[in-house]
């Protein structure tokens, strides 16, 4: 069986869930089958949901929270049940990778539930532990600490670069 890898992609430029969709959708062509759980994106629209299920079941996207704001604009309460689903995501998201239900995770923003230290570093580490070796895992979102670029096996920076046309 083939070694997985950690692949994160992260930086303040737009794209990183394009990327992150499009290496799944590679996989998908290749006859694998890839796991999207999706952190601190609000709600679907009902066209992008709609998308979404015509490549399942080969690529299921899966989405915890309820809310359709921003995590820092919510009330406390709302803050409170919003990390409860979190956590019901990343619970998700360890079971995923100790049973091999894919070939590839992808857990898009979770550098983001990180970063807002709705969760600790301790619990990603659990979370990489978890993870079979066959599995490759991508991890998206604007900030990637120098401790955590060590479980990388490859980095992609994404940034947005203006154009002066004068």
């Amino acid at each position: 069986m083939e070694k997985g890898i950690v692949h994160i992609i992260f930086g303040n430029g737009l794209g990183k869930t394009s990327m992150a969709l499009g290496r799944g959708i590679g996989a998908v062509t290749r006859g694998r089958k890839v796991i999207m759980i999706q952190f601190l994106k609000g709600v679907l629209s009902h066209e992008t949901a709609e998308w979404l299920k015509q490549l399942e079941p080969d690529l299921k996207v899966f989405r915890f929270e309820k809310q359709n704001d921003y995590f820092e604009k919510l009330t406390e309460a709302q803050k409170r049940e919003e990390q409860c689903n979190i956590q019901n995501g990343i619970n998700f998201a360890r079971k995923v990778l100790t049973t091999c239900e894919c070939d590839m995770l992808i857990l898009d923003e979770f550098l983001g539930i990180l970063d807002q230290n709705i969760i600790s570093f301790s619990e990603l580490e659990n979370l990489l532990a978890a993870r079979q070796e066959s599995v490759d895992l991508i991890l998206t979102g604007k900030v990637c600490s120098p401790e955590l670029e060590k479980y990388a096996d490859v980095l992609t920076r994404i940034e947005n670069v203006e154009v002066d046309k004068q």
